[in-house]
């Protein structure tokens, strides 16, 4: 005799989270990059750092390519960082819904990704992103990044964070320069 396996409500409930999304997003047709995903294609390529902190001024090499069919521009950053190596990895993307940029970051001095939105100024070609999370104290802080798009080859990139008392200090700033 043969046991019939009935599936619990909870596999029906997951099987109902995990198909929606994909249905919804078939009867809306593929997606497409957009405008400012093509902005963000134009920054493929391999690029020099120069880093600029407290711990004084050190180089480092970011390459930059577009994956997931045009909707992300993936980044790798590799350098020294107030006397340590450092790595770093990114997601620059833009959310059409919201109108807003996307950015997820993780890097070898965190256990915690940020996830960072904002906008874009096209007049001062510059590139504005906020997130929270931890400090470097451990406790909640609120981060912002600024990138300033000077030309085709140059992009200069200043990070500030807020502590718990609401003053906001520039941690990092970064020179970019294409390799040709």
């Amino acid at each position: 005799m043969k046991t019939l396996l009935i599936p619990s409500w909870r596999s029906w409930a997951l099987a109902l989270v995990l198909l929606l999304p994909g249905a919804r997003l078939m009867a809306q047709g593929p997606v497409t990059p957009g405008p400012e995903h093509e902005a963000l294609k134009r920054l493929s390529g391999e690029w020099v750092a120069t880093i600029k902190g407290e711990g004084g001024e050190s180089k480092g090499v970011m390459i930059a390519k577009m994956e997931c069919g045009g909707l992300w521009l993936a980044t790798e950053f590799r350098g020294d960082f107030g006397g340590m190596p450092f790595q770093g990895r990114g997601l620059d993307g833009y959310d059409p819904a919201t109108k807003k940029y996307v950015s997820v970051w993780v890097d070898s001095m965190s256990t915690k990704p940020l996830m960072f939105e904002g906008t874009m100024d096209k007049a001062k070609k510059t590139l504005t992103l906020t997130a929270e999370g931890p400090g470097m104290d451990g406790k909640p802080a609120k981060f912002k990044s600024v990138t300033q798009y000077v030309d085709d080859d140059h992009q200069v990139f200043a990070m500030y964070m807020t502590g718990s008392d609401g003053t906001e200090q520039k941690v990092a700033s970064i020179e970019y320069v294409r390799k040709k």
